[in-house]
């Protein structure tokens, strides 16, 4: 589902850019922390979208197992776990393709701030994805580093800092949607209570 919630976001904003006319633009899902070594030769003059960080989602994790299943009986399933992905989209771009990287930067910002709401349902070309994808919606927001952490960040990445900016990728459920029991609906409730006569 990680996969997908990236995979969706690239196509949405690949069609973005095409859109503002940038047709030259190729945005790649991939890791920017290997753009300074062989194997990043690929990653030049592009927009980079990577994955630096996973958070589970606390506020949903108390959520009861049970599911109802058919009319006479009812599974037990582990809840699904929530996560919230942190992207860091970079705009990989050097010597005299540094004014474009900032003005690609800012067609990115101003995409997530038009669409920060997403759903494979309502995806450029609608969803074709046999394996669930139709299930899959997110929101994006802005999230600010300090410069302590933009210096941390960059420095567990391995390279030199370019224009870039870090969203939080807010709830994608995964869930294998295995069965851990299944039990009986309790249609009715037998009780075994006696009356007791006599003097109170």
């Amino acid at each position: 589902m990680i996969d997908k919630a990236l995979l969706l976001l690239k196509s949405e904003l690949t069609a973005f850019l095409i859109s503002k006319g940038d047709n030259a633009a190729s945005v790649i899902v991939d890791n920017i922390g290997l753009s300074e070594t062989s194997n990043g030769t690929g990653l030049i003059d592009s927009i980079i979208i990577s994955l630096v960080n996973i958070e589970e989602e606390s506020t949903l994790k108390n959520q009861s197992p049970l599911k109802r299943f058919g009319m006479s009986n009812a599974i037990y399933e582990n809840a699904p776990v929530y996560l919230n992905l942190y992207v860091l989209l970079t705009c990989n771009y050097f010597g005299d393709g540094y004014i474009l990287a900032l003005r690609r930067l800012s067609l990115v910002i101003q995409f997530l701030q038009a669409k920060n709401s997403f759903s494979s349902a309502s995806t450029v070309g609608g969803s074709t994805d046999p394996n669930g994808i139709q299930d899959l919606r997110f929101t994006m927001e802005l999230y600010t580093l300090t410069f302590e952490q933009i210096n941390h960040l960059w420095g567990s990445l391995g390279g030199r800092q370019v224009p870039f900016a870090m969203y939080k990728l807010r709830l994608v459920a995964i869930s294998e949607h295995a069965i851990v029991r299944e039990v009986p609906l309790i249609e009715e409730i037998e009780t075994n209570i006696s009356t007791l006569s006599g003097p109170h």
